[in-house]
């Protein structure tokens, strides 16, 4: 553009096309337009000198394109940013099908329920937790191994209020729980210690058939779910058996229909007569004196 105007041309656009002319005698600054698209009301202007410096270009956007390129352009950088930091979070990599992130304590409460007689790990973690970070690798090794094992995943920063309520004060965290016999351990481990969460898994893996519905969460535990008012969790107790009421003995004489028969009583002994004893009183006296 400089080396252009440097050689005093002008050039105007008109309908789609330009014709130029020299300039033969010019002792101002040329001042050129060039007007792009009127629909879309974009102009730009070029402001040189005779000699050719350049001053510089000033653009000005406007009309529905401007509002339709910026709407494009914001829904653009969000995705962008939704996607980067999704990448970011290192608790989404090397999921298993049977890994699964718990949303609240309904669903947890829920997923325990469904699982029937399978084994149910719920490992609490946090994204700040280093021991957490090192040991997730692991834990989809294991859960890949393991497809009939159902693997919980609790982010004790999404769900503080609800770790608190199950007493969880210790990342990272692990429980095991299987049918009707509800929770099997629970206990701490890292990456160091290894160990005790493949013991506890092979010690509990065994299939075994449980006899009744799933327990899930302790009694307590879902007390206490239900009385966290920051929890959205509604917990009714389970009634309490009646106990069966034990009739007392009465007083009050039996009817005559179930009274018992005078023949299955026992009979008395009958009294010996005045005349018997003196009988035996005699016989008595008799016997003493050599009779």
């Amino acid at each position: 553009m400089e080396k252009i105007i440097s050689n005093d041309y002008k050039f105007c656009v008109r309908n789609h096309g330009f014709s130029c002319s020299k300039l033969d005698d010019l002792s101002s600054p040329v001042m050129v337009k060039m007007p792009i698209s009127s629909k879309l009301g974009v102009n730009l202007t070029v402001r040189s000198s005779v000699d050719g410096d350049f001053f510089g270009q000033r653009v000005s956007l406007g009309g529905q394109r401007r509002k339709v390129r910026a709407q494009a352009s914001a829904a653009f950088e969000l995705k962008m940013s939704i996607s980067i930091g999704k990448s970011l979070r290192w608790w989404d990599k090397g999921l298993q099908p049977n890994m699964k992130e718990i949303t609240g304590a309904e669903d947890l409460v829920e997923s325990l329920l469904k699982a029937g007689d399978k084994l149910v790990v719920v490992d609490f973690f946090s994204p700040g937790c280093g021991g957490c970070k090192a040991l997730h690798p692991k834990l989809c090794q294991i859960a890949e191994m393991n497809p009939d094992v159902q693997f919980l995943q609790v982010n004790y920063e999404e769900h503080k209020s609800m770790c608190y309520s199950l007493n969880v004060h210790v990342l990272p965290f692990f429980r095991f729980y299987r049918g009707a016999e509800g929770r099997l351990c629970s206990f701490s481990c890292t990456n160091a210690t290894i160990k005790k969460f493949k013991d506890a898994l092979a010690k509990h893996k065994p299939d075994r058939c449980s006899l009744g519905p799933p327990k899930g969460l302790e009694e307590k535990e879902l007390v206490a779910l239900g009385a966290n008012q920051d929890l959205s969790f509604v917990y009714n107790p389970k009634p309490d058996s009646p106990q069966k009421e034990v009739a007392m003995p009465s007083s009050a004489p039996m009817p005559a229909s179930t009274s018992l028969s005078e023949s299955s009583l026992p009979l008395p002994i009958p009294l010996k007569s005045t005349l018997e004893k003196k009988e035996d009183n005699k016989d008595k006296a008799l016997v003493s004196s050599g009779r």
